[in-house]
This record gives structure tokens, sequence and C-alpha cells, in this order.
């Protein structure tokens, strides 16, 4: 499927029909929000992937019960990261080092510019960025799934506090950010599944200078 059918192809699913994805097409979504860019490639967030029925059940309430957390066969969780600091740009350096053949002190003009960029900003401006950075990996996330015909729902409507909670992702310094879930359209319940896609036309939308 060419790429503008597929996003045209794709929407945000109300109802899913339990139907389990393949392993392999779940992996290549996973892998395209891992190499999806961030900020000096430093990816300040994890990606939690929830297939387990009974966690999936747990986190409902906190997605206002929404069907599709259940109903679905996967939920992703970007969960941003609550604290950037020296530690984590220095293990980004040794990855750097390691996986392009360098040494890791020919990195440490890099490391010194991304600190400084992050210690003129405030904590909660710390977070906001954080939080952004994972918003472009599930962009991508949305995308993979589509090229798939994987059914995706992006979901910010949550309780952030309940989803750490159930993951246990404040022992792990992580917040919860926004949410993906993976699945097949009910077709038969969904009173979306045929409605158009509207969109804001290219004149109104596009501002060429």
């Amino acid at each position: 499927m060419k790429l503008l059918d597929a996003l045209q192809w794709r929407y945000a699913v109300k109802k899913m029909n339990g139907t389990k994805i393949p392993a392999e097409k779940l992996n290549h979504i996973i892998e395209a929000t891992r190499l999806a860019p961030s900020a000096f490639g430093l990816t300040p967030y994890s990606i939690i992937v929830v297939e387990d029925e009974e966690t999936r059940k747990k986190l409902q309430p906190a997605f206002y019960n929404q069907s599709q957390i259940v109903d679905g066969s996967a939920v992703i969780v970007f969960a941003a990261w609550n604290n950037v600091t020296e530690k984590e740009v220095a293990e980004y350096m040794q990855d750097i080092a390691e996986q392009r053949g360098v040494a890791v002190d020919s990195l440490n003009e890099f490391a010194g510019y991304i600190n400084g960029s992050l210690k003129n900003l405030s904590a909660d401006q710390a977070r906001i960025w954080a939080d952004k950075q994972a918003y472009i990996a599930l962009g991508f996330g949305l995308v993979a799934a589509a090229s798939e015909q994987i059914d995706a729902t992006p979901m910010e409507g949550f309780v952030p506090t309940a989803v750490d909670e159930v993951l246990g992702l404040q022992a792990l310094g992580l917040h919860s950010t926004v949410a993906l879930t993976l699945g097949y359209r009910d077709a038969a319940n969904d009173y979306l599944v045929n409605a158009k896609k509207v969109r804001r036309d290219h004149k109104k939308l596009v501002i060429n200078k």
C-alpha cells in the first residue's frame, strides 16, 4: 500500500475486534518508533509495550474505560523521562562510541553542547521538551501501523498518575505522556468505519511563501 493510500485508510478506531496482531507486524511498528528522529538523537523516553490482557484490564479505568484498551491487541505507552541529567547524556555518548567505533573522548564537545542546552531549561521546560520527543515517536508509530494495515488509535485522554501506577513508571524515572492502541477495527460496530476522512483543505491549511 502506498503511503498516502495508507494514511487515507487509517482513522482513530473506536471499536476493535480483539484479533491479535502478528508479532512481525508489531515488531515493525515498534522498530519504526525506535528510529524516529529526536533532539540530539537522545530519545528521552521509553516505549512501554503492553500485550498482557490482565494488565490492559487494569489500565482501562485510567483511560476512562475506552474499549480499545482491552479489545485491541496491544497498548503502547510513550513514557518520557522525569529528568535528563549528565548521566543519561554520558550513557548516550557511550552508545555512539560503541556503535560508530569512535573514542568516547572524541564526543566531549557534543556532550558538552547537549548538557549546556539542557541546563538552560527549567524543570518544567525539560519535561515538556521530553514529552515533545515522545510525540514524534508516536507519529512514526501511527504511520508504520498504517503501512502494515494495523489499526491504531492515539490517546491523550487518560489519567497519567493512574497509568504510571499500574505500570510502575515512577520507580523507573518515567511518566506516561501519550498512548497508542493497536489492533483491528470492528467494522460491524465502529460508527466511524465508513465515515469520510475530513481534514482542512490544502489551500486552507498550507501557506506558501
